[in-house]
């Protein structure tokens, strides 16, 4: 693979975890990995973390993912044999270290992963990897520790499966947060409005992205929605009008 001879790594890296994080303005944060190995994306070695914020004093990315790093890197006891149940071949063994560690981020990012691995005293091949000046897909720039930051040809075929690792990542990312704003959201004013279950609650927040554009909505708005009838939409609506 040629990801071997453009990082300088030992070998063709068989294990390698993409880590991404999610968030509003600090709000529903979430951190996640990916894993792709040799024959693609390995899913059931996904992870995800919700963000502890009363252990983040700066809830800024390099922060969100040094807690991530921790979690992950933080070495656990580890289970005896006998003790792993029937199913333990269909979970990721996360005790096996990736060969290849790459996170959406440039240098502040870099830096931070370089500070927790130096405190876990582990030295795992790390890139950051992170979009151009304008950041347009096709320019982005990997950093590595000790070395110059680079880029390669658009049309490197190792530049377009990075950012489908990437990509990946992002958009795990992404329906992790939505995930836990909607099970935020939903536990809240929805969840006052009689009538309204569960299934319809997360058919009105992916059909208008949050609950501000559910309370400003009208009748009419509301009931474009599969399942939304008048009377449901006029009760939605009443229960928002000032």
């Amino acid at each position: 693979m040629e990801l071997k001879n453009i990082f300088n790594l030992e070998q063709i890296p068989k294990r390698i975890e993409v880590y991404d994080n999610s968030h509003i303005s600090g709000q529903y944060a979430v951190g996640v990995f990916i894993t792709a190995g040799l024959e693609g994306f390995i899913k059931n070695g996904y992870r995800k973390f919700n963000i502890r914020f009363d252990e983040i004093k700066n809830r800024d990315d390099t922060a969100m993912l040094r807690e991530v790093l921790l979690r992950r890197f933080k070495k656990e006891p580890q289970k005896k044999e006998s003790d792993q149940d029937n199913n333990s071949k269909k979970i990721d063994n996360l005790s096996q270290g990736p060969d290849l560690i790459i996170i959406d981020g440039g240098l502040g990012q870099l830096s931070a992963a370089r500070k927790v691995f130096e405190e876990l005293n582990i030295n795992p091949r790390l890139v950051c990897m992170s979009k151009g000046e304008d950041r347009n897909a096709g320019e982005e720039y990997f950093h590595q520790i000790g070395q110059e930051s680079f880029t390669l040809p658009k049309t490197h075929k190792a530049m377009y499966y990075l950012q489908q690792l990437r990509d990946e990542a992002h958009r795990f990312a992404i329906t992790t947060h939505r995930s836990k704003r909607a099970k935020s959201v939903t536990k809240s004013s929805l969840d006052e409005i009689p009538g309204i279950g569960k299934t319809r609650k997360k058919a009105l927040l992916n059909h208008f992205g949050s609950l501000d554009k559910i309370k400003s909505a009208t009748i009419e708005d509301l009931m474009r929605l599969d399942g939304v009838s008048k009377s449901v939409a006029e009760k939605i609506h009443d229960f928002y009008a000032p």
